[in-house]
């Protein structure tokens, strides 16, 4: 790799990431200029109230992006956002709300939080971090919460050992469809355009479905009530794929009137390289963009949105073997069967995705207690998968989908004194088209589904320190498919008994089908929530999650392009419940903080895809995976905690442990992720241009609990066919890698703040593969990778 350009900025550039202590302060006013006597003050966690000359002051903030409310009884409540990277003067003046002339009863509201699961949120500076990767990433930050990896760029969240469906991700209060049911279909979505990220484990955010076995991803964007104009813009260069990203994006905030948001994206990068060779074809390029238009009134709002997502993603070629002996010499040598020069070529197999989402969103405020919010949303996904084709077809997709998605919703909120009540509905309709220009049979088929739910969520803080929440959901779905099954297939499945009954017509060696699904589903949850003293807090929460057989488990049949993988659903797939429990125990203090959280999910008619042999095709000799059910048990624990030395230096520490057992089989479960540790040494020194440094360590131990799929086929050797033992089983061996991060802020333009970062991930060019890595039997991971990123705030 071409690093010297990076290790001459190790010596230009000194930089970190971590934490600071700022101070806002200022004065709060009406209209006439008369200081305002007790106004409360918020900001994040920390408040005060304004003394007889309007004035007040806040300590010990860390920096970054602050919500700040202020509010003063007769007045309208100010709410915006505010960068804080150093002592920050604030004043404000506040306008007379007239709806406060109205006969009310004021009541002091309890302070008790009102959520009883597990939440850990991912800071702006965290999200900038990432901003040149991808949302699975940034989500590995937090205990608990590792990846699934199809390559180096098809990245996606596993929280508590679950992925895929199982792992809901909300984007800007819509639930992001996007074929995410393949074990390498990476999220849709710009990371850049995320404000605040929150991850959730466990099904208790009902208001979102009921089917989060494993948890939920709450993406917010960057939202601002302050009537500012303000920008920002991100350059990322990277030397391990020798190319880089830039995002910018530009911000109109409002307290009444016209606000708005955009935001724009570009990466390019070409092939990557682990530390002895380079990966050919794994390169990806990214065109994103964002925006949204909202009209704020006394007591409502309108809100419009549209994004846009487009990637082009190239597959490892070596992983697309030709035959068994190929497979076996690849697991074997420990080397890719297919290395080429550096480029930036995209050729097949590859994959290319365009994601559209708009919506338009109502929000009233009933009264000074209640709010309804309507809105409805579309979303269009177009998946194009290229195969290793020849002739005519060389430059023609082998898969070609277009899922079509509309979803209404209605959600109304209450909070009266200790009491806060949700309550909504849901509607919404799906359809899958599989194009026949392809020439291939679709792995996915057409269908059309439709869904119907709704939930209430109630809590109540019988004082300051505890807190009661339940909750439940009635959800309704149907799906109508229409299929073509090779008759061998279908009498090799069984299907001939069961499933009759479904056969509309036959044409050639072809059985065309359409088979209906209904289900309904009801999921719940119960938390209590205890706080004692100022730092002490124990969160329990009881779940109970009910997920229907995504499309790939139920219809799949065929090859899959972009993975070399012949897969199989099964039509006999019954829904999938999982009752889980968790407990949270976190201690918040003003030098030392940490959380341990254990749980156990207990989960029946579990859905996995296991690898049970190899078939021969006219393109070669691929592994087959076919989806299978179980009764299932997943036990854990995560723990992190957060030390802070003294002024200038800081200690995290992370650590997550699953196990996995399959109940019905008394053997361990696949693709669970091993014990993993993290450390993070910063340090911060704010005098020096706000420099922070940070060493991190990460330590990935072997997974020593893992089921027996090998099998035997027959290899050649010296011109003939020899029994050979397939090891597709066996987990790589631990790994130990370290990173380094660090950020400094200058002033080198006027009315410009300009943050220079230098970071070098797998410092060492360390050689490892990684168990939860779908290509990790033809090549190693990612070898050193320096970063240099430049901030600038306008």
């Amino acid at each position: 790799m071409r690093t010297q350009p990076f290790l001459v900025l190790c010596f230009l550039v000194v930089c970190h990431f971590g934490f600071s202590q700022n101070k806002l302060s200022g004065k709060v006013t009406n209209e006439k200029q008369q200081p305002l006597n007790g106004a409360h003050i918020h900001a994040g966690d920390k408040s005060a109230a304004s003394n007889p000359m309007g004035e007040y002051e806040i300590r010990n903030l860390p920096d970054g992006n602050q919500k700040i409310f202020i509010s003063y009884v007769g007045y309208k409540t100010l709410d915006t956002l505010v960068s804080i990277n150093d002592n920050v003067v604030l004043n404000v003046m506040l306008k007379p709300d007239i709806t406060a002339l109205k006969e009310v009863v004021i009541r002091e509201k309890g302070n008790a939080p009102k959520t009883t699961a597990s939440e850990q949120k991912i800071k702006s500076e965290t999200i900038e971090r990432y901003s040149n990767q991808t949302l699975g990433d940034a989500l590995k930050e937090v205990a608990g919460v590792s990846i699934l990896k199809t390559g180096s760029t098809i990245v996606k969240p596993v929280i508590n050992g679950l992925h895929s469906s199982r792992v809901p991700i909300i984007n800007n209060n819509v639930r992001l469809e996007d074929q995410q049911w393949g074990a390498e279909h990476a999220p849709n979505m710009d990371i850049n355009s995320a404000g605040k990220i929150t991850v959730i484990k466990g099904a208790s955010s009902l208001q979102y479905g009921g089917d989060a076995v494993g948890g939920i991803v709450i993406i917010e964007p960057l939202s601002v009530k302050k009537d500012t104009l303000f920008g920002k813009t991100i350059v990322n260069m990277v030397s391990n794929g020798r190319g880089g990203s830039i995002t910018s994006s530009l911000h109109k905030g409002n307290s009444k009137g016209w606000a708005w948001n955009v935001l724009g994206t570009f990466k390019y990068l070409g092939d990557r390289e682990a530390p002895d060779y380079v990966l050919s074809n794994t390169g990806n390029r990214e065109s994103n963009f964002s925006g949204d238009l909202k009209y704020i009134g006394d007591d409502y709002s309108i809100t419009g949105f549209y994004s846009f997502y487009k990637a082009q993603i190239g597959i490892l070629r070596a992983s697309h073997i030709g035959n068994s002996t190929d497979l076996v010499n690849s697991i074997n040598n420990q080397a890719p069967a297919y290395i080429a020069d550096f480029t930036y070529t995209l050729n097949a197999p590859r994959q290319e995705v365009e994601h559209h989402l708009a919506k338009i969103n109502f929000h009233k405020k009933l009264d000074p207690n209640s709010q309804l919010e309507v809105q409805y949303a579309y979303q269009f996904n177009n998946r194009l998968e290229y195969d290793l084709r020849r002739g005519d077809n060389a430059n023609k997709a082998a898969l070609d989908l277009d899922l079509t998605t509309h979803a209404l919703q209605a959600d109304w909120k209450r909070e009266t004194d200790n009491w806060e009540t949700k309550i909504g509905v849901n509607a919404a309709y799906q359809t899958n088209y599989a194009s026949p220009a392809t020439g291939i049979r679709p792995l996915i088929p057409n269908y059309d589904k439709y869904d119907a739910g709704a939930y209430a969520v109630v809590s109540h803080s019988f004082s300051d320190d505890f807190t009661l929440e339940g909750g439940l959901r009635y959800d309704y779905s149907r799906v109508e498919a229409t299929k073509f099954y090779l008759k061998s297939r279908w009498e090799e499945r069984g299907y001939n008994n069961d499933f009759q009954n479904i056969i509309v017509g036959e044409e050639g060696n072809q059985w065309l089908t359409k088979p209906t699904f209904s289900f309904h589903n009801v999921s719940g949850s119960i938390g209590a929530r205890k706080e004692f003293g100022d730092h002490w807090s124990w969160l329990n929460n009881i779940s109970l999650a009910t997920r229907n057989p995504n499309p790939s488990e139920f219809f799949s049949d065929g090859l899959h392009h972009s993975t070399g993988m012949i897969e199989l659903g099964d039509l006999r797939l019954k829904k999938e419940k999982a009752l889980k429990f968790s407990s949270a125990l976190s201690r918040k203090g003003e030098t030392f903080s940490f959380e341990i959280n254990p749980y156990l999910n207990s989960i029946s008619d579990f859905m996995y895809l296991t690898p049970i042999g190899q078939e021969t095709t006219i393109r070669g000799a691929f592994l087959v995976w076919e989806y299978r059910q179980t009764n299932a048990r997943l036990l854990g624990i995560d723990v992190h905690s957060n030390w802070k030395i003294n002024s200038n230096f800081e200690h995290d520490f992370a650590l997550a442990y699953v196990n996995g057992r399959d109940l019905t089989n008394s053997k361990a479960l696949i693709d669970m992720p091993p014990l993993n540790i993290s450390n993070a040494l910063r340090f911060t020194k704010k005098e020096w241009n706000r420099l922070q440094l940070e060493l991190k360590s990460e330590l990935v131990f072997r997974q020593n609990q893992y089921p027996d799929n090998n099998f035997i086929t027959n290899t050649i050797a010296n011109n003939q066919f020899v029994p050979t033992l397939v090891d597709i089983s066996t987990p790589p061996k631990a790994y130990h890698l370290l990173h380094f991060n660090s950020e400094m802020k200058l002033k080198a333009f006027k009315g410009i703040q300009t943050t220079v970062g230098l970071s070098v991930q797998n410092i060492f060019n360390t050689n490892y593969r990684d168990y939860l890595n779908r290509q990790r039997f033809f090549a190693d991971e990612l070898g050193r990778n320096f970063q240099l990123q430049l901030k600038f705030n306008y």
